[in-house]
């Protein structure tokens, strides 16, 4: 997957915001800068434009026997909100009910990945993460939870350093709140060291 991300123009974009609040863009201290934020948001925003469907091809069909839940918790979580382009951090857990094929976990991540990485808010992210899977596998039923600190929340503003935002995306089996509270339940589970 290649980037479309112009590096020149981020580091003349870099050396404006510089000068306008007051910094000196080409100081010893500062003259690196534009080049390595521009290396950063390559980072940050290498899902634009990708399609994270690609992860999901080499599903292979399971037969009757599909198990009732395929669930990966905790896959490790980090996008840039659009709002303040500052970054929100926690964790996603994703789960579905199989239908006629399963995908190698290694693609959930993969997926969570591709679409946090592009400007995001934390409500859509959720659902693009569910919609992709729905589409993409066909389950009977899909559940996104993610959990993260946002930096809009955490360094500005009200400055709430300890809070936490919880969405939850699903489609199919898991729009039923008896079907989310199995899966809640799972994720609670372990967390204390206990099953």
């Amino acid at each position: 997957m290649t980037s479309s991300v112009d590096r020149e123009r981020i580091a003349a974009a870099v050396r404006e915001l510089l000068g306008a609040i007051g910094a000196d863009p080409d100081s010893p201290e500062l003259a690196s800068t534009p080049f390595r934020v521009a290396d950063a948001y390559t980072e940050f925003f290498a899902g634009v434009g990708q399609d994270p469907a690609v992860f999901l091809t080499d599903a292979v069909p399971v037969g009757e026997h599909t198990g009732e839940l395929v669930l990966l918790r905790d896959i490790a979580l980090r996008s840039i909100c659009e709002h303040h382009l500052l970054p929100f951090r926690g964790r996603a857990h994703v789960a579905y009910r199989p239908g006629a094929r399963v995908v190698g976990l290694s693609a959930l991540p993969r997926v969570v990945e591709t679409l946090a990485a592009r400007p995001q808010v934390q409500e859509r992210l959720g659902e693009q993460i569910a919609q992709t899977l729905h589409d993409g596998l066909a389950p009977e039923g899909v559940i996104v939870v993610l959990e993260a600190s946002h930096g809009c929340v955490a360094d500005r503003g009200v400055r709430q350093t300890d809070a936490v935002t919880v969405t939850v995306a699903s489609r199919g089996a898991f729009t039923d709140p008896t079907e989310q509270a199995a899966v809640f339940a799972l994720l609670g589970s372990g967390r204390d060291g206990t099953p």
